[in-house]
């Protein structure tokens, strides 16, 4: 059987590529780094891969606004492309920055703003999953790290009670395991309806703010060592994978 493809955009400061391709190589896939520019002097290149990622990072320093630059660049220099890559049966997925970048393309809906605190913030949350996506099946809850400055959701009224209706509010924040541990608010950054991710083209699409890259071990949990010290005196086995790994599960099962 075919192994599903992966190809992570890189370049101007999106610095999440390996730890990406390490996820998605693990269960399964193969991927390729790409420079925007190669894509965009090649678009044909996408026809090579059933999945696209645009990863975390700075991209263009955030000089003009978190994924603005990079979006405005994807989308005049490679929107046809990839809404000719959607039209297959494809996913695609915007973590953190690259869910910035997905915003200001046109991609997925709603903007990202500063955080309410004013405050770059680095930690864990939990997440409850609210919408329907292949990205997110049999998942319900997860925990997962987040490193942003601009995560604040933000959609019009009217455009949030779309979403809604069309389950396309993916990810919300919720006071979890990771937030009562450490006693921290559940919503990082003031997101609209605690919302941290959203999707389009029937769920195929996913942005969140938060990486589950960066969750796909058990020792990468915040509160391991604690955990480690539960299953012990349990008697029980100690987990190896972390809660994100099952995001990349479900993108690859998804072409198997």
């Amino acid at each position: 059987m075919k192994k599903p493809h992966v190809i992570i955009f890189s370049g101007y400061g999106l610095n999440t590529e390996d730890e990406t391709k390490s996820a998605f190589e693990s269960v399964g896939a193969t991927a390729d780094i790409v420079h925007i520019n190669d894509l965009i002097a090649k678009p044909s290149l996408l026809q090579k891969a059933q999945i696209l990622v645009m990863p975390g990072g700075f991209s263009y320093g955030d000089d003009t606004g978190s994924g603005k630059a990079y979006g405005n660049r994807l989308k005049q220099h490679l929107g046809a492309a990839i809404e000719e890559f959607l039209k297959r049966d494809t996913l695609m997925i915007g973590i953190c920055n690259g869910f910035q970048i997905l915003t200001n393309a046109g991609l997925v809906d709603g903007a990202l703003l500063t955080n309410d605190s004013g405050r770059f913030s680095c930690r864990w949350v939990d997440l409850e999953v609210t919408g329907e996506s292949p990205w997110l099946k049999d998942i319900k809850t997860l925990s997962v790290p987040i490193a942003h400055g601009e995560g604040k959701y933000y959609a019009p009224p009217s455009q949030l009670a779309l979403l809604s209706k069309a389950s396309q509010i993916a990810l919300k924040y919720v006071e979890g395991e990771t937030a009562k541990h450490f006693s921290m608010a559940a919503n990082p950054n003031g997101s609209l309806e605690n919302i941290a991710g959203v999707t389009s083209h029937n769920g195929r699409v996913l942005g969140l703010m938060p990486h589950p890259e960066r969750a796909v071990r058990f020792t990468q949990l915040p509160h391991w060592t604690n955990l480690r010290e539960e299953y012990v005196r349990g008697g029980k086995e100690l987990p190896t994978e972390g809660p994100g790994l099952q995001i990349f599960k479900n993108a690859v099962n998804y072409f198997i």
